[in-house]
């Protein structure tokens, strides 16, 4: 009787918010250490995973103010104190995974932090392993960070790459952080090219993933993944897309499955097609989910559309809709508006959530208990 009630309770549990759970953790020792433990962290995550619940987006305003809203409710946003405080430094988010997410400040500290329990950890510093800088001038920095659940361990890639003024000069390397041992290591070096100072992969079916050159350098990009049990890398090929069109392009995970956005003009429209990648590895598996003709919230070019997460019953898709100026080379943000995508209707509906910046970036995350090692230094354990 007493298992089947333990059973019962843990079912309940499993149901809840983390704010919740947090809160009754403080109710006596039994409730505490039940929701400490590995299994009900891990069942919780499963459940909020399978049932599509506790999911919410993250938004980065002017680089350092953070804000949760839950998109299928449309709530009112939350303002999130991330672990720098009132500092007003520079923060970008290099990945979210599983309820963490990896950031990375203006002097390329690196910390994890769970925004739900409000625990932060800086990662320890590594060193570009190469005897000369002094000849390099131009260098890409490419991050991914995921979890591998062969080992049960977060990690984090950084690639690095050096470009020196004889073009036959470049260096190379990859390198590999887990949260489990809370250290850096070399892995085998990688054959591609990193033509872009900074990006940041995404995870879909256990890997990360770039945009990339293959050797020789050419203007085509190719996506490639990294995956986080072998840690070996391979291409993925992409479907045949406005190969005779200028286009931009996103490409990241949804719903699971890889994702890839084209936006271009057809005569005197713009059109948006999202494919997915229903089989991963699998070229032939990809398929156009939305060909968005004339949509009605892009007044002019240039625009990036980029669709972010199927509804609770997956009838719909959340659009991010960000108008862009360029100003210095360099494009920032005007203005940033939620949509959603009626899948049967092919129709838009306009999304107004209260108190919404004007302009953000946005990452989709799932609220969780997952706990961050404690063998590094920790800071902001508890809300200002």
């Amino acid at each position: 009787m007493a298992t089947f009630l333990l059973d019962e309770m843990i079912e309940i549990l499993c149901r809840l918010s983390v704010k919740d759970l947090l809160r009754f953790k403080c109710a006596s020792k039994h409730w505490c250490s039940l929701i400490d433990d590995p299994y009900f962290i891990k069942l919780h995550l499963s459940h909020s995973l399978k049932t599509k619940t506790n999911h919410s987006l993250i938004l980065r305003q002017y680089e350092y103010h953070f804000f949760s809203v839950n998109y299928d409710s449309g709530e009112t946003i939350q303002r999130l104190n991330h672990p720098l405080g009132e500092q007003k430094k520079a923060i970008k988010i290099l990945g979210s995974c599983n309820g963490l997410l990896a950031l990375i400040d203006d002097n390329d500290r690196i910390f994890l932090w769970n925004p739900s329990t409000r625990k932060s950890q800086v990662l320890p510093s590594t060193e570009i392993e190469i005897s000369s800088l002094s000849i390099c001038f131009d260098r890409s920095t490419f991050y991914g960070f995921g979890y591998d659940p062969i080992s049960d361990d977060y990690k984090l890639v950084r690639m690095v790459q050096l470009h020196g003024n004889n073009k036959g000069y470049l260096h190379s390397e990859a390198k590999v952080y887990s949260l489990r041992s809370n250290c850096w290591r070399r892995i085998k070096d990688f054959c591609f090219y990193l033509i872009f100072a900074r990006e940041f992969g995404f995870l879909a079916n256990n890997a990360l993933h770039w945009m990339v050159f293959k050797p020789p350098k050419s203007g085509k990009q190719n996506l490639v993944g990294f995956d986080l049990r072998t840690e070996e890398f391979r291409f993925l090929e992409l479907p045949e897309f406005c190969l005779d069109k200028l286009f931009c392009y996103d490409i990241k995970a949804m719903g699971g499955f890889i994702c890839l956005t084209a936006t271009y003009r057809e005569l005197d429209t713009v059109v948006v097609d999202v494919w997915i990648m229903k089989e991963y590895g699998v070229k032939a598996s990809w398929i156009k989910l939305i060909s968005w003709n004339e949509p009605h919230f892009i007044p002019r070019f240039p625009s990036l559309v980029v669709p972010l997460a199927f509804s609770k019953n997956g009838d719909k898709v959340l659009f991010n809709i960000s108008y862009k100026c360029r100003n210095f080379g360099k494009w920032y943000n005007l203005r940033d508006k939620f949509v959603w995508y009626d899948l049967l209707g092919e129709r838009v509906e306009k999304v107004e959530i209260r108190g919404i910046p004007t302009s953000f970036d946005v990452h989709f995350y799932v609220e969780s208990l997952v706990p961050i090692n404690g063998n590094a230094v920790m800071i902001n354990n508890e809300m200002p």
